[in-house]
C-alpha cells in the first residue's frame, strides 16, 4: 500500500499511491497539478513541529495537504480580487503536497495556474471536508506508521490480538493450528510486521506472501483460509497480549512462583505491551491456558486481579484466626 523501506527507514507514501488508494471511496477528481503525483508524505516524525500533516486550509500553521471546505471557500470568495490572489500564493509553500477542494465548491481560476505553475496536485471532491479529513488521517496513520518485524505466530484469540513467540521448534504453529480449530483466526504465521498506529497503539498485520498460510512441522504448509474457511483468517489485529512459550524440565517447572503477581510487559516501538509466560511441559493444555490467559487479562484490564483476591482472601483468614 505504501511505498516504504525496510523497518527503521523513513515511510513515505506519493500522491498518486494517496489518490489511487482513496480514488473511490472519496470520489476523488484529479483536476491539475498531474506533475505533483511524485511528491511524498513522510511520516511525522520528519515533520517540522510548524508543520502538520492533512488539514483545513491555515497559513498559520500550515499542512502538507491543504483542505478547502465550505467555510474556507466562503472566506476566499469574500476577498477582493488582489487579496484573494494573495492568500493563494501563501498557500504554496515548499511543504504544500496537495490541495483538495471539498463539498463541490467553485475553484478560483487563480489556484489552478498556481498549482500547475508549482507540480502541487488539485483534487476534488463532492463529499464535506471533515470526511475527508477524518479519512485521509486514518489512511496516512497506517501507511506511514513506525514499524518493525517479530518472529511469532500472531492470532485473534476471543477478539483479542495475540503474540505467541518462542524458541524455534517449541510447538508455536501446532498450539496455533489448535486455537483455529477452537474457532479463533490467524493473522500472520513465521513473521508478524507490527505497527505503530498510534502513540499507544500496534496493530499486527501478515505479509503478503505468507499470507492465509501456517506451517506445521511433519505436515506442511496449510491454507487456513481453505481448509478452515473465510471466518478462520483476519486481515490485521491490535496487539494486546504477547504469550511467551518456554520449554521447562520437571525441576524448574515445581519452582515456579505460582502467586506471582507482578505484570511483566515487553516494549515494542516505544509501545509497552502485557507478556505472560506459559511454561511449555507434558500434559498441559496450551490452547485452553493460552484462552484463560487471555480471559484472565480482560479481567485485569477491568480491575479484576483474581491472584491479588486470593491472597487477601488468606491474609484476611490469618488475621481473624490469629
Amino acid at each position: 500500500m505504501s511505498e516504504s523501506s525496510e523497518s527503521g527507514a523513513i515511510r513515505q507514501v506519493s500522491i498518486e499511491r494517496l489518490f489511487a488508494d482513496n480514488h473511490d471511496r472519496l470520489g476523488l477528481v484529479w483536476l491539475s497539478g498531474r506533475q505533483g503525483g511524485s511528491r511524498v508524505l513522510t511520516g511525522e516524525s520528519s515533520l517540522k513541529p510548524t508543520i502538520g500533516q492533512v488539514g483545513h486550509m491555515n497559513f498559520i500553521h500550515p499542512f502538507r495537504l491543504q483542505i478547502i471546505g465550505a467555510a474556507e471557500a466562503a472566506h476566499l470568495r469574500a476577498l477582493p480580487e488582489d487579496a484573494l490572489n494573495a492568500s493563494i500564493s501563501r498557500l504554496f509553500t515548499t511543504e504544500l503536497v496537495a490541495i483538495i477542494v471539498t463539498n463541490g465548491e467553485d475553484i478560483p481560476t487563480h489556484i489552478l495556474d498556481q498549482c500547475n505553475k508549482h507540480h502541487v496536485a488539485l483534487f476534488t471532491s463532492q463529499q464535506p471536508s471533515p470526511h475527508i479529513v477524518d479519512v485521509i488521517r486514518i489512511y496516512l496513520s497506517r501507511v506511514l506508521a513506525e514499524s518493525t518485524s517479530l518472529h511469532g505466530v500472531f492470532l485473534d484469540v476471543l477478539e483479542m490480538g495475540v503474540l505467541i513467540t518462542g524458541a524455534s521448534a517449541i510447538g508455536k504453529s501446532e498450539l496455533a493450528l489448535e486455537l483455529i480449530s477452537r474457532g479463533n483466526g490467524l493473522v500472520a504465521d513465521d513473521i508478524v510486521e507490527l505497527y505503530r498506529i498510534s502513540p499507544d497503539t500496534l496493530e499486527g498485520r501478515c505479509p503478503a506472501v505468507l499470507k492465509d498460510f501456517l506451517e506445521v512441522r511433519g505436515i506442511g504448509v496449510l491454507n487456513i483460509r481453505t481448509i478452515f474457511g473465510e471466518t478462520a483468517v483476519r486481515p490485521r489485529k491490535l496487539l494486546k497480549l504477547m504469550v511467551h512459550l518456554e520449554d521447562h524440565s520437571n525441576e524448574q517447572f515445581s519452582e515456579l512462583d505460582r502467586l506471582q503477581v507482578s505484570a511483566t510487559y515487553q516494549e515494542i516501538l516505544g509501545v509497552p505491551t502485557r507478556k505472560v509466560t506459559i511454561p511449555v511441559a507434558a500434559g498441559r493444555n496450551l490452547a485452553v491456558l493460552v484462552e484463560a490467559a487471555v480471559r484472565n487479562f480482560v479481567l485485569n484490564q477491568r480491575g479484576i486481579d483474581s491472584t491479588k483476591e486470593f491472597i487477601e482472601r488468606q491474609q484476611k483468614l490469618m488475621e481473624d484466626g490469629s
